[in-house]
């Protein structure tokens, strides 16, 4: 039998894959209210789609690009995030990726090595830990929202900061609470990364789905950000994709050229039809990302009505952009067994909060980007079906 390295043994398995399996068990002759996977439900855009297919017939596109990316791309991301944060943000300190997650495993393996440490809210994004794990990178948690505050608190990241730290990673919006932190959130936490002399990582893969249009901070726009601030960015959702995997990072130029090295282990370069297909995109699909918006906009305002019900005891704790985090009725029950029952008896595909790190077996996540709205009555429902349930030890 080949040996596997405990690096990867000790690491949980993808969520995702784990909760689809559970659906090989279920008893339940519903449709399936699938809320598991954060996903667009739709399409590209029509006419990206037409310019995806033309691109596959020209000669260069399966080719190499630089492997930070088509100049031209980083070109036009630099005027696409200068306008969007009001900032002036130059191509050379714009690396293009194969997707955000593999943007934060080239910028963890970058900065931080076996036995340091990094800072991040409770609940936290599973893939961001799973990464860490496999680095042997220390992950400090504190919570992300409390009784009294609903988004992290800048002191309580402080006092787990040591020797060995190198970064404090927020995403917002945030996976899996939906929580949109405000810019002065995001810019006191850049204040103490650059009094404690570490890094500032925010994954803003949920950005556009913002409500508020104005910069969701002001860090770039501060002369010395690019000494102690990172910013990782996707294009999955906000032009349906997923697949296609293509992330950014904003970074100082002498970070991406250490970055690079490792970019050029993983995958030489992102793929070069997805790059000039967000190429295209950036400035030929504006009013169906704005109608997208709407889209979600109305799926989330429908889940939080349909979460009004009197009756109903699951408790609606955050939401935002993507996501539902969810508080179960049932005190001392593990959510995986929660979550697993659902899927089996009720046809209902969820997430349990214990994917995302340690004191969250209250808490379930929805992803409702894959459902339309007028399946969020029909998911509340067969939560209040569930409340008459026992489980047993």
């Amino acid at each position: 039998m080949i040996q596997i390295s405990p690096n990867i043994t000790q690491v949980e398995a993808p969520p995702i894959a784990e909760a689809v399996r559970w659906l090989d068990g279920m008893t339940s002759n519903r449709p399936l209210l699938n809320f598991c996977q954060a996903v667009p439900s739709y399409p590209p855009a029509d006419n990206l789609r037409q310019e995806i297919a033309r691109l596959a017939l020209e000669p260069g596109t399966g080719g190499y690009t630089d492997v930070l990316g088509l100049p031209e791309l980083r070109s036009s991301l630099s005027q696409h995030f200068s306008s969007a944060y009001d900032a002036e943000v130059p191509a050379r300190r714009i690396g293009v990726t194969s997707g955000c997650n593999q943007a934060f495993a080239a910028v963890l393996m970058t900065i931080a090595e076996r036995g340091s440490n990094v800072i991040m809210p409770l609940p936290w994004y599973f893939n961001h830990h799973m990464w860490l794990k496999m680095l042997h990178v220390e992950a400090r948690g504190f919570p992300a929202f409390t009784s009294s505050l609903p988004y992290p608190d800048v002191d309580a990241a402080a006092a787990l900061i040591d020797g060995k730290t190198r970064a404090i990673i927020l995403c917002s919006p945030n996976n899996p609470s939906g929580a949109i932190y405000p810019a002065h959130v995001i810019e006191a936490f850049h204040d103490l990364a650059v009094a404690r002399g570490i890094a500032l990582i925010v994954d803003e893969t949920y950005k556009d789905f913002r409500e508020d249009k104005s910069p969701p901070h002001s860090v770039l726009s501060r002369p010395d950000w690019a000494g102690s601030f990172i910013q990782l960015h996707s294009f999955s959702k906000i032009y349906a994709m997923a697949g296609y995997r293509l992330g950014a990072i904003v970074a100082h130029e002498s970070l991406l050229s250490e970055v690079e090295k490792v970019l050029d282990c993983m995958t030489i370069c992102p793929p070069q039809i997805t790059q000039r297909a967000v190429l295209y995109g950036l400035d030929h699909v504006s009013d169906w990302k704005d109608d997208k918006r709407a889209l979600m906009r109305h799926r989330l305002d429908t889940l939080r009505q349909s979460f009004t019900r009197n009756s109903l005891n699951y408790e609606l704790v955050s939401s935002g952009s993507y996501f539902a985090y969810v508080k179960h009725p049932f005190a001392g029950v593990a959510s995986k067994a929660v979550a697993k029952r659902l899927a089996q008896e009720l046809a209902v595909l969820c997430l349990p909060g214990s994917m995302f790190g340690p004191g969250q077996d209250d808490y379930l996540r929805f992803a409702f980007a894959n459902m339309d709205a007028e399946f969020m009555p029909q998911l509340v429902d067969r939560l209040a079906e569930s409340q008459n349930w026992s489980f047993h030890s």
